[in-house]
């Protein structure tokens, strides 16, 4: 989850924005949150995924 759509209840700007102290905890919260992985597009997890799925193969075709 990003914070580009969230709506401060507080003063009813953007969470992104940081406009309030309410704003900034709130999206310092949602980046604690997180993972590793947030960053990556489909795309690159769908590569990522295709090279595992080679050196799996390889692995195996090595060991047979």
């Amino acid at each position: 989850m990003t914070c580009d759509h969230l709506v401060c209840a507080n003063c009813n700007g953007r969470v992104s924005d940081g406009r309030c102290p309410v704003c900034r905890a709130n999206r310092a919260r949602i980046q604690e949150q997180q993972s590793p992985f947030a960053a990556l597009s489909p795309a690159m997890l769908l590569a990522l995924l295709a090279g595992l799925l080679a050196v799996a193969l390889i692995a195996r075709q090595a060991l047979a």
